[in-house]
């Protein structure tokens, strides 16, 4: 496979990714850390990463938005529940394996 095919199919699968997590409005964010070590906000911080490795202005309520298919605070408020007890600890619990983002953690 060449490199442009290969880049290709990988912003295909990333759309895809995208669009299932904005479909998945019932999923939070916590769940997400908790049981894959990643989230949107995860999401978010790797694409705003990329555009500024190529000096590509974009900030981190630029990124959310593209992940999230709206304003974050609109999506947090009308999609995002608090998390129970037992979800943080749980994130605490899982922070050794949550991912790495450069510049981020």
């Amino acid at each position: 496979m060449d490199d442009q095919t290969r880049l290709e199919l990988e912003a295909a699968a990333f759309r895809g990714l995208i669009k299932h997590l904005q479909k998945r409005k019932d999923v939070q964010n916590i769940d997400l850390m908790n049981l894959s070590g990643f989230c949107r906000n995860c999401l978010a911080k790797w694409y705003m990463a990329a555009a500024n490795e190529r000096s590509i202005d974009m900030n981190y309520d630029q990124a959310r938005e593209t992940v999230y298919g709206m304003p974050y605070d609109e999506w947090k408020t009308n999609h995002q529940g608090p998390a129970s007890d037992e979800q943080k600890k749980l994130f605490e619990e899982t922070k050794p394996l949550h991912a790495d983002i450069s510049g981020h953690n």
